[in-house]
């Protein structure tokens, strides 16, 4: 089983005339078969740690060791491209060796959207939009998808249906995914594994025997106790 490890992981960004250290000596190791959630705070880091993983920003120090995993990047907004159509969506970016219609047409048939396959952004729901972001990440045969909020701006009712949808999809296909998050519910219910983060550290590792073993609602009072202290 390969592992996502992050060792001694600092990121800074300059801000004015002055430096605000965003991730802070963060060591961690991430399984890469399962479904982790990092759960915290706005501003405690969770997007900066996604982004550092990918590579989109640089490391002031620390090492990240990915073992020649295939990482995708699925971003809270779904960034489809509103000239395309779902098909051409989901194949932005491949190269053309890369694309077969058979299996783009079978993804297409597993996020639902077969009769929405030449259909544009702009003729679909925020849930549908969604799933196609998650089927572009799909279609480059990834290993491990990194998720930044996507569901975030989705009401209850659609975000319920696409928890169920991507714990599915990650059943079917076999890659494991690091899912930010603040919604403790959220967490809840799609997770292998819960990272509680704050100010920059990982605080806390819920792993799924425990929290099967203590009930939903123990769960839910430990979690909210973890993110009301303060890292020390």
């Amino acid at each position: 089983m390969n592992e996502i490890e992050i060792s001694d992981l600092n990121v800074s960004f300059k801000i004015t005339d002055r430096k605000v250290k965003v991730l802070k000596d963060l060591n961690l190791n991430i399984e890469s078969d399962k479904i982790s959630v990092v759960l915290g705070k706005s501003g405690c880091g969770k997007t900066t740690l996604l982004k550092a993983i990918k590579g989109l920003i640089p490391i002031e120090k620390g090492i990240i060791k990915k073992e020649n995993l295939n990482i995708s990047y699925v971003f809270q907004e779904p960034r489809l491209m509103a000239w395309l159509n779902v098909y051409e969506n989901i194949i932005f970016g491949l190269k053309k060796q890369e694309v077969n219609n058979k299996n783009i047409d079978e993804l297409i048939d597993m996020i639902g959207l077969r009769d929405f396959k030449k259909a544009y952004p702009k003729e679909l729901s925020g849930g549908m939009c969604s799933r196609v972001s998650l089927a572009r990440a799909l279609a480059t045969k990834a290993g491990f998808i990194l998720m930044d909020e996507p569901f975030a701006a989705l009401d209850y009712f659609t975000r319920l249906h696409l928890q169920r949808e991507l714990i599915r999809l990650y059943k079917l296909n076999n890659f494991g995914v690091l899912f930010v998050t603040h919604s403790i519910e959220e967490a809840i219910n799609i997770a292998d594994v819960i990272l509680i983060m704050d100010q920059g550290k990982i605080k806390k590792k819920y792993h799924k025997v425990y929290m099967e073993k203590i009930g939903i609602s123990k769960l839910r009072s430990e979690i909210l106790r973890d993110l009301e202290e303060e890292v020390v």
